[in-house]
């Protein structure tokens, strides 16, 4: 994976390795591999890994390294984190509902439901479909790509000076509008965070409930999933949970506390809270049918290439990827501030691994996951 999250780079130094007991149905002896990719992200200079994987033999769990630089504590295996564009599978599950229901087609312009807020500089949501939203193919420039939102935020100073900020998603939508689009509609592929924002905008418009009302009634209350929630505002994680940390601009440098944030400048494309069980869950419920009919789940599974990323492709919120020994994994990855994780399973949804680093410098999830399953 990897792919769309933050550009994670080797740390100099990290701490000691601490890793934590396995627990589980089995001895996790099938985790052998798993561990010492875990273990090795520890020792690249990530403070801490939780996992979880659900396999045929159970459910197993494992942690290295710490939650908090500050008390050495360990990591929990039922940590709670900012799990960033994994948001995204949840966002494009409910669109893919709602076109099963016959409320919207994927098909539908953007214009359909949100006339007029896809428009400036090249922009045209006349001319841009739902689907095209939900693979990236819309050419819509990604808000995050600014440069004054990214110093905003993505700077150590930027980000304490406004790391409590509101903004809406006509604000992140705005923000895009003042720049040219990436390409025409449905002419390639960028990754592009106000796709999600203004998916998220869709579901409000069809619905007449947020995105995070719909997610919450469709997908995390009938699934049982008490770790996720969609925090809207609210700058905390539940507990438990560990700190989440940042380097910033030097890798090489300090490691900076940056659990509290106002998530709302992810929006739709990311501000979703989970842990490794229930995102295990997820991914399996969706792989095996029990989220979409068959038409709808085919659908998110029909996938467009990525420049510069042959062993990965693109669904409708879901990735394909190749991983070095040919098996194929459905999931995705995210990174938000203090935050890499991803989380994936096989096609028919019975292995499922999902994992969250709480350092966003260092590190390898692809290690990781390939250990799993290869």
């Amino acid at each position: 994976m990897g792919v769309t999250t933050l550009l994670l780079s080797a740390a100099l130094a990290g701490p000691a390795l601490a890793a934590g007991p396995a627990t589980g149905g089995h001895s996790g002896d099938g985790h052998v591999a798993t561990r010492r990719a875990i273990e090795a992200a520890v020792r690249a200079g990530v403070p801490g890994v939780t996992a979880t994987a659900k396999d045929a033999h159970g459910t197993w769990s494992t942690t290295a390294g710490v939650g908090d630089l500050g008390t050495g504590r360990p990591r929990s295996t039922a940590d709670r984190y900012r799990v960033g564009s994994i948001t995204k599978s949840f966002v494009s599950t409910v669109l893919l509902q709602l076109e099963a229901e016959g409320r919207l087609s994927l098909d539908d312009t953007v214009d359909t439901w949100l006339p007029g807020v896809v428009r400036g500089h090249g922009h045209d949501g006349r001319r841009i479909t739902v689907r095209q939203l939900l693979n990236h193919t819309s050419g819509i420039y990604s808000y995050t790509a600014d440069d004054d939102f990214g110093r905003a935020y993505f700077t150590k100073d930027g980000f304490f000076a406004h790391r409590y900020d509101t903004l809406t998603p006509p604000d992140l939508v705005a923000i895009a509008m003042k720049h040219k689009p990436d390409f025409a509609p449905g002419t390639s592929w960028n990754y592009s965070n106000t796709n999600y924002v203004v998916a998220g905008m869709v579901i409000e418009k069809v619905t007449g409930h947020s995105y995070a009302t719909e997610i919450t009634r469709r997908i995390i209350s009938p699934l049982h999933l008490t770790a996720t929630s969609l925090p809207g505002t609210r700058v905390t994680v539940p507990r438990p949970s560990s700190r989440a940390y940042s380097k910033f601009e030097d890798p090489a440098g300090p490691s900076y506390d940056v659990t509290h944030l106002n998530p709302s400048i992810a929006s739709a494309a990311g501000e979703m809270i989970s842990n490794s069980a229930d995102l295990d869950r997820f991914y399996s419920a969706l792989l095996r049918g029990k989220l979409l009919p068959p038409q709808q789940l085919k659908e998110m599974k029909t996938t467009v290439k990525i420049d510069g990323a042959p062993n990965t492709r693109y669904g409708l919120g879901l990735m394909d990827t190749t991983l070095t020994c040919g098996v194929h994994v459905w999931g995705h990855d995210g990174g938000i501030h203090g935050s890499a994780s991803s989380a994936v399973t096989t096609a028919d949804g019975r292995h499922a691994l999902a994992l969250n680093f709480n350092g966003d410098w260092a590190g390898d999830t692809n290690a990781v996951i390939n250990g799993e399953f290869c």
